[in-house]
């Protein structure tokens, strides 16, 4: 019989990893650690920040397998935020507001804050950030990190971009999070001025890794 390989690599999103990619979400999404406490249905991240990139740009999302078929990370995106926004709420908002319906009254709790969100897609679109027209999300379990996974997930989803003829991708990060401020540093990202940027901080970079 031959020897299966179990050596942690990243491979294209496949459907069955939606759970997967769901439990890292939120495990990582309040500032790279675990959000549960934060927000209680734990669909609630997920359906923001992953799956409508699965759903949607299925063909731009890939996942660190660990091995043995389970994901300990992932990277998502779209290459037209403009686009995505469009379908985002024309093919996924009609999917998930059955769930998530949007509050009627200023939002007051995290809760109320992500779901609004939710309903608000064209919140991507900045004109700031036009020359840098692809963006993405990363995540990754903090047992896989510091060991080379995030920038080979980076990488990859750079890689395809690029082959698509997208010239630059931006990301938003929560100016808090030095630690993802680090890696993105370490990956040729800067920083874009965008107005009001809030709590987040806009990072982009092109997409040749020849650059």
């Amino acid at each position: 019989m031959p020897c299966m390989d179990t050596q942690p690599r990243v491979r294209p999103y496949r459907r069955s990893d939606r759970d997967g990619v769901a439990d890292v979400c939120v495990r990582t999404a309040d500032n790279g650690g675990d959000s549960r406490h934060l927000y209680p249905d734990p669909t609630l991240m997920p359906t923001l920040f992953a799956h409508p990139y699965c759903h949607l740009d299925p063909e731009l999302a890939f996942v660190l397998d660990d091995g043995h078929g389970r994901v300990g990370g992932y990277i998502v995106g779209t290459a037209d935020t403009e686009r995505f926004a469009t379908r985002f709420r024309d093919r996924w908002l009609p999917l998930v507001a059955g769930r998530f319906p949007e509050p009627r009254d200023t939002p007051a709790t995290p809760t109320e804050e992500m779901v609004s969100l939710l309903h608000h897609p064209e919140r991507m679109v900045l004109p700031a950030l036009r020359d840098y027209p692809a963006h993405l999300h990363i995540d990754l379990l903090p047992a896989w990190q510091r060991r080379g996974h995030g920038r080979a997930l980076m990488r990859t989803l750079l890689t395809a971009l690029h082959r698509r003829g997208v010239p630059a991708v931006h990301l938003g990060m929560v100016t808090a999070n030095t630690a993802a401020r680090a890696f993105y540093d370490r990956l040729g990202f800067h920083v874009l001025p965008v107005p009001d940027p809030g709590v987040l901080t806009y990072l982009g970079r092109g997409t040749d890794l020849t650059d």
